[in-house]
């Protein structure tokens, strides 16, 4: 019965290793924020980040002489700047994930 057993949840194990990460990049994802999630995102959101982005800038700066002695000065201003600034400049209005919206090509007038 073991050996049965095996037979079979092997094989199984396996293809799901090898497909479930895969699954993620299949989807593409979409994003057509409504009015609201436009409004709230621009007179709410958009000033935090650009406060935590000033936050995080100032705090790199202070924490820059032992992040250098750690060797760890890109990191920090990936976690402490970049990231909040991506999220306030780069990111849609109203969208949750940070990056641009692709070209949308039309074939009007063809």
């Amino acid at each position: 019965m073991r050996r049965v057993l095996v037979h079979w949840i092997a094989p199984i194990l396996a293809v799901l290793a090898l497909t479930l990460p895969t699954a993620g990049f299949s989807a593409t994802v979409e994003e057509n924020p409504s009015a609201l999630a436009m409004t709230g995102d621009a007179l709410f959101v958009r000033p935090v980040m650009l406060g935590m982005t000033i936050v995080g800038a100032a705090v790199y700066i202070i924490s820059l002489p032992f992040s250098a002695l750690g060797g760890n000065m890109e990191e920090a201003g990936e976690t402490l700047v970049i990231g909040p600034a991506r999220a306030t400049f780069v990111r849609c209005l109203g969208c949750t994930r940070v990056g641009k919206k692709g070209e949308v090509v039309g074939t009007e007038g063809q």
